[in-house]
């Protein structure tokens, strides 16, 4: 696969947002980790939803009916997505930190006073406070896994702190700060070697490289579609035996049967159209033929993104390295780029994190400046409170607007 066989012009006409002007040219848009412009399919999707079939879920009327068919069709896309045999063992929420919060407490109801769980420095808050807190309220111990300098799980570290007493170990697929791949498989078969349950936070993940959760081995896996081209809403999917023995907390008349047993209240079917929609975006991207299955188009869909991303990344990194001003933070070493995703943190030795921000603002280029919620890795770095400024390429972006990003960044001097 090469950068050209990616049609990245293509792509661009399909999000209308990356049209927009600031001043005399293009925006550019940067701040996809904090989440991704959509492509009109989605924005016609949750449209088509509330003109043509808004209604709740279980009723025997023609809407009611149409929106249960799109439910449907929506739960075996999100199982697409992630790589599941089973539709029903992924459900939709507000968020995946609602989801987490919710799945952490019914888990810690099986945790006892001595029983531990380890999470990561390196994760989003959303995949640490939810089970620190359930720890907390079960009286059972937390470990962190260490970092390494170069923002990488210390894996020796974490294997010193596994043993029988570990119920789960909590970890992210890759950093929405800094951009490392976590390796999952591993630390699953690790977990589960002594017992432990592994649930994997693929938020950052999704947009970059291919979710499979049969292969990493997880037993719950959460994601968000705001960063993989859809609507603020999020994902989760877990092991059928997990989900049915588990005791979620909900309503009386709510089902007991999956995937309904842990959507909690009425759900934002609109946006679930747009998940839908963004799915079906993602494999239109990879579709060879008509009878190509979605997973299949996503496998060939996520093998482009990667490989055009991965250039435009070393392009970006090359140009950083020569600007001795800025300090690059994470896995900078482009040979072990395999090793990360294309979301870069730097500091400059003099401005602040969001004077950076605020002078690319100026030019036209969004970024974000902060901590991204990543705060266990911002306080490990030192970095607390200013943070660091964050450049997230995404496959609609192009090497023309990295280029004019560093042209930018090698004026602040």
């Amino acid at each position: 696969m090469t950068k050209s066989s990616f049609d990245v012009a293509a792509v661009r006409r399909q999000f209308p947002a990356l049209a927009q002007k600031h001043g005399d040219r293009e925006a550019v848009f940067f701040d996809g980790p904090a989440g991704s412009q959509v492509p009109e399919s989605v924005i016609a999707a949750i449209g088509d939803y509330l003109r043509t079939m808004n209604a709740n879920h279980g009723g025997v009327f023609a809407t009611s009916r149409r929106s249960d068919v799109m439910l449907d069709e929506a739960h075996r896309a999100a199982a697409d997505f992630v790589g599941a045999d089973d539709p029903d063992c992924c459900y939709f929420g507000a968020n995946m930190t609602s989801l987490t919060f919710a799945l952490s407490r019914a888990i810690s109801q099986t945790w006892n006073a001595g029983d531990e769980i380890i999470v990561s420095r390196l994760d989003h808050d959303a995949d640490v406070s939810p089970w620190v807190l359930a720890a907390r309220d079960a009286g059972v111990t937390v470990r962190h896994i260490g970092l390494r300098p170069d923002c990488t799980l210390d894996l020796d570290d974490f294997r010193r702190q596994l043993s029988s007493r570990t119920r789960l170990v909590a970890v992210g697929a890759a950093s929405n700060a800094v951009g490392t791949v976590n390796p999952v498989a591993e630390i699953a078969v690790a977990a589960h070697a002594v017992g432990a349950k592994v649930f994997c936070d693929a938020v950052h993940y999704a947009p970059h490289r291919l979710i499979d959760v049969a292969a990493w081995q997880v037993d719950f896996l959460a994601c968000s579609a705001y960063k993989f081209f859809g609507p603020h809403i999020g994902v989760m999917w877990g092991r059928r035996e997990l989900l049915e023995s588990l005791t979620a907390y909900k309503v009386r008349p709510a089902t007991n049967e999956l995937p309904g047993k842990w959507m909690t209240g009425t759900q934002n079917h609109e946006c679930i159209a747009g998940v839908l929609a963004a799915i079906n975006y993602l494999a239109s991207l990879g579709r060879t033929s008509p009878e190509q299955s979605r997973r299949a188009a996503l496998v060939a869909a996520m093998e482009k993104i990667a490989a055009y991303e991965r250039p435009l990344a070393e392009r970006l990194q090359t140009g950083l390295d020569r600007l001795s001003q800025f300090k690059s933070w994470g896995i900078t070493d482009l040979s072990r780029f395999g090793e990360r995703v294309a979301t870069f943190s730097i500091t400059h030795r003099t401005l602040s994190p969001e004077t950076v921000a605020r002078r690319l603002d100026e030019a036209g280029i969004y970024v974000w400046n902060g901590n991204f919620y990543a705060l266990p890795l911002t306080e490990t770095l030192g970095v607390e409170p200013a943070g660091l400024v964050r450049i997230g390429l995404l496959h609609y972006n192009t090497s023309e607007e990295v280029d004019y990003l560093l042209n930018v960044l090698s004026s602040m001097t």
